[in-house]
């Protein structure tokens, strides 16, 4: 199974020569990373919100030189607040090097759906290949998010997604991980996706790098806060909400 992308290392020389209380250093996870090493073919960034692993995702994209609102090299549109702030203090280190791929971002899809749209209007050839064969605004949040990964992922690439089950019910979220699972036997691509699901860090076999601690480290699916916290309300519901309702 492909590990295309091997590691991404900060370059310290950079950093000391920037302002350290500044973001994005002031994140603890970003402030004591010296570098990750991937181990498989799907990796899952995990922790809480503001935790670093948009801001490293972001980075990642950027040096793969994929459009930072998403999208893939040849994806040219602009979204305030997309530039990666990390991008810049960050190496990365294949084997091999590979150019093709794709950055979602589940906060700015829809601005690439209506890049996509703006596409169409100025060029009549384009029929939306590899996204269906229709606009994106015209199908329902979770349908267009499943379109694109039918039809745009699988091909020899790298494929970052952060927080893709935003658009995505339980049962679809069910429905992507079949999407990844037949990727991933084909061999040929390697993702690293940032989630809060449970559903999707099931899925086995994956590494799970955790940005709840300082430094980032490996974590079990059963070991995270999603797996924990899911199971044990819907295991006792009624005293989960009883002592999180209870008056001080």
């Amino acid at each position: 199974m492909p590990v295309y992308l091997r590691s991404v290392e900060i370059l310290e020389e950079k950093v000391r020569s920037s302002a350290l209380n500044s973001y994005p250093f002031t994140i603890p996870t970003v402030k004591t990373l010296n570098k990750i090493e991937f181990t498989s073919p799907i990796t899952f960034f995990v922790g809480e919100n503001g935790s670093g692993k948009s801001t490293l995702l972001e980075a990642i994209a950027y040096k793969c030189e994929f459009n930072t609102a998403g999208g893939s090299r040849n994806n040219t549109y602009e979204v305030e607040s997309s530039n990666a702030a990390l991008g810049e203090y960050v190496r990365l280190s294949w084997l091999p090097k590979i150019n093709h791929g794709f950055f979602l971002r589940a906060e700015s899809f829809y601005h690439f759906a209506s890049h996509l749209d703006q596409l169409a209007r100025e060029d009549r050839t384009f029929r939306y290949q590899g996204y269906g064969g229709k606009s994106l605004h015209h199908q329902s949040h979770g349908e267009s998010f499943l379109s694109l990964f039918i039809n745009r992922f699988g091909k020899k690439g790298i494929y970052l997604l952060d927080e893709p089950e935003a658009a995505l019910s339980p049962s679809r979220q069910l429905s992507f991980l079949r999407l990844l699972h037949e990727m991933n036997k084909e061999g040929n691509s390697q993702f690293i996706i940032a989630t809060h699901s449970p559903i999707l860090l099931g899925y086995p076999d994956t590494q799970i790098l955790n940005f709840d601690t300082a430094p980032i480290s490996p974590i079990s699916y059963e070991e995270t806060s999603h797996y924990f916290i899911t199971r044990h309300f819907l295991e006792k519901r009624k005293e989960f909400l009883n002592e999180l309702f209870a008056e001080d």
